[in-house]
C-alpha cells in the first residue's frame, strides 16, 4: 500500500459526512488529490452532479472500461491540474460509472471507511462489501 495516498489520514475537521458503515469518512487520496472538491475526501454536495462518492483503488481493466464509455481518467489534464490515474491510484469515482462497471464485472475494489453513504442511493451495501479492500471493518 502507498504510504502518501492519505488513506490514513483521518477525517476532515471541516467533514461530518458519514462512509457507507455510518461512520465518519475517512480520506480517500491525496496523491493524486481526489474528491469533487479536492481535499482527498469522497464528499459531494449540490454543485456534484456526478455523485463522486465511491473510493476505489483503479485497475487497468476500469480505466480501460471507462475510456470506452468516454471519460480518459488515465490521460494527464494539465489543465485540469489532473495526472492521469494507473493502476493502484485511489480515486473518488461517480456512483453511477462504479456501478456501471459493476454490471459489466470490472468494477474496481473499494474503501469501504472513505466511500461516502450517498452511494447508497446506487448500490446496496452488499455489493460494495464484496468489493471492499478494507474486508476488516466488516
Amino acid at each position: 500500500m502507498n504510504s502518501s495516498n492519505g488513506a490514513n489520514a483521518g477525517n476532515s475537521a471541516t467533514t461530518q459526512a458519514k462512509n457507507v458503515l455510518g461512520q465518519p469518512l475517512q480520506c480517500c487520496c491525496t496523491s493524486p488529490m481526489t474528491g469533487f472538491y479536492r481535499n482527498g475526501f469522497c464528499e459531494t454536495g449540490p454543485q456534484d452532479f456526478g455523485t463522486h462518492v465511491v473510493c476505489a483503488e483503479v485497475t487497468a481493466e476500469f480505466l480501460s472500461f471507462t475510456r470506452s464509455r468516454g471519460n480518459d481518467l488515465s490521460s494527464p489534464a494539465p489543465w485540469a491540474n489532473f495526472p492521469g490515474l494507473k493502476p493502484g491510484d485511489r480515486w473518488c469515482l461517480c456512483a453511477s460509472r462504479w456501478k456501471e462497471a459493476l454490471e459489466a464485472g470490472v468494477a474496481p475494489p473499494i474503501y469501504l471507511a472513505s466511500t461516502h453513504e450517498a452511494v447508497l442511493r446506487f448500490v446496496s451495501l452488499d455489493d460494495l462489501k464484496t468489493h471492499a479492500l478494507d474486508r476488516e471493518l466488516l
